[in-house]
């Protein structure tokens, strides 16, 4: 499996093959204005082809251990623009969550432009009137606007679909409120279809101690649902063409610390290690200041 990843690296963005061992030294190789989309979009979906694309004709950077503090990882994808980003995603998609009687297309809800996603160890901001937030580790299938604006796949990571659970409970009518939380992502693209089967633990831990534990199984194999048919069906609709653009697309979730009956809360630290693929995101939850009722701008208000 072909895995490619994009950071700055002295104020410059660069790309690099493979997850990253911690405390190892680490290949970059400078985009000198290219961008990875084009690159990866030139190679057709031959992996093979897409390492020569990144890699061909460019001078490599190596760094030592001791200097990856000056590597800022990025997104899978992300464009400058992060109103050239669409996340969404699909609740309750796996089997554990459905019955018999489910509609033949679960809702689909989105969570904000590029900027609500956040590389590990970045904050996830929580609404400071939240009910009760749990943390949802999800596959995350990436998908870039062809020339006439029709989302191609690309390939797929790993994130946290971080989620007012407490608030869809006590409305379901307000998914789409509870959703607007930041994303946890990996910046590791997996150029390869969406897995089958993955599993893995998260951990919650407060004041730096653990304070939750958990399994959770995720992958195609756990959907209720066909899923080239559920992507297939979203895609269809036009609002969402637009050439260039990227869609990060959250597929739903096993049960989480919430279903345990575990609440989290401000400054809690929740780490995602996704054992069957290698890789690990943490981010600390952060709690934005409640808005006074009244204070929010009104229609043409400054």
């Amino acid at each position: 499996m072909t895995v490619v990843f994009e950071c700055v690296y002295d104020n410059r963005r660069h790309l690099g093959l493979g997850v990253p061992e911690d405390g190892a030294n680490l290949r970059l190789y400078p985009l000198a204005g290219d961008t990875l989309t084009t690159l990866l979009r030139g190679a057709g979906g031959d992996a093979e082809a897409a390492v020569a694309a990144l890699t061909g004709r460019r001078t490599p950077v190596d760094l030592l251990a001791a200097d990856r503090r000056r590597v800022r990882v990025l997104p899978p994808l992300l464009p400058e623009h992060p109103g050239d980003a669409l996340v969404s995603g699909f609740m309750m998609t796996h089997n554990v969550k459905v019955d018999a009687a489910v509609p033949d297309q679960p809702n689909w809800f989105v969570k904000g432009f590029g900027d609500v996603l956040k590389a590990p160890g970045e904050p996830l901001s929580v609404p400071g009137d939240a009910v009760a937030v749990c943390e949802e580790a999800e596959v995350v299938l990436v998908y870039t606007g062809d020339d006439r604006g029709v989302p191609r796949y690309t390939g797929y990571t790993f994130g946290n679909d971080l989620t007012d659970i407490g608030r869809f409970k006590q409305h379901a009518g307000h998914l789409s409120y509870a959703k607007l939380c930041d994303a946890g992502v990996a910046p590791w693209l997996h150029l390869g279809e969406p897995p089958r089967s993955v599993t893995g633990e998260v951990t919650i831990e407060r004041d730096g101690v653990p304070a939750w534990k958990g399994p959770f199984t995720t992958g195609t194999d756990a959907l209720h649902y066909d899923l080239p048919t559920m992507m297939s069906r979203l895609f269809a609709h036009e609002a969402l063409h637009r050439p260039g653009r990227v869609h990060y697309v959250y597929i739903g979730a096993d049960r989480s610390s919430f279903h345990s009956g575990f609440r989290a809360a401000d400054g809690d630290r929740v780490t995602i290690d996704v054992a069957t693929h290698g890789v690990r995101l943490s981010h600390t939850l952060a709690w934005t200041p409640r808005l006074a009722a009244g204070s929010a701008p009104r229609p043409g208000e400054e």
